[in-house]
């Protein structure tokens, strides 16, 4: 059972939030900024008690409705980043609300609330590890790389590159092929 959370985007707030699970004796699996993952379902009063905790630490449960629309947004943003090459050209914005048969504004809001992250951050994020992905099969060259994920330029596929990992998609390269003579 998975539950996502309004406003909790720091590694303290995580920490507080594991906290209270174990205080509350909730047999949880995974928590991360934004969503928790049980073990087993919790009873209506568990949830209740754990709203009303969870409002204490400056933190709250999504409805259920929400929740299915962040994991919905997720999938987007998946489909978006790995089929690039063959869907329509247009703004990510446009082709999520398109998609969800929503105004983007508010989708964008909750999936910020909740994951702590923007929408265009998370697909940028998920395109650098797609990129890393693709670098180390060594099978297409950066400007097939750059065209298959529509980036305007090898140039802006390098830059947005070095801004998140820290180098170069060159870099990268050459130490995945350093990493392999050890």
């Amino acid at each position: 059972m998975k539950l996502y959370i309004k406003y909790m985007v720091s590694v303290r707030c995580k920490t507080r939030v594991q906290a209270k699970l174990d205080e509350l004796g909730l047999h949880y699996g995974t928590v991360d900024l934004g969503e928790m993952e049980f073990k087993q379902s919790i009873s209506p009063q568990q949830h209740a008690q754990l709203q009303q905790e969870l409002q204490h630490l400056g933190v709250e449960l999504l409805d259920q409705q929400q929740g299915k629309v962040i994991e919905q947004l997720k999938g987007i943003i998946m489909t978006l980043v790995l089929h690039a090459d063959t869907l329509p050209k247009i703004k990510n914005s446009a082709y999520i609300s398109q998609q969800m048969k929503r105004d983007y504004a508010p989708l964008a809001t909750l999936f910020s609330e909740a994951t702590g992250v923007t929408i265009e951050h998370s697909i940028i994020m998920h395109k650098i590890e797609r990129v890393k992905e693709l670098l180390l099969y060594d099978e297409m060259t950066l400007t097939e790389i750059a065209h298959k994920l529509n980036y305007s330029s090898v140039a802006h596929l390098s830059t947005q590159f070095k801004k998140v990992t820290g180098m170069t998609p060159t870099a990268f390269k050459q130490l995945k092929h350093k990493m392999r003579h050890l």
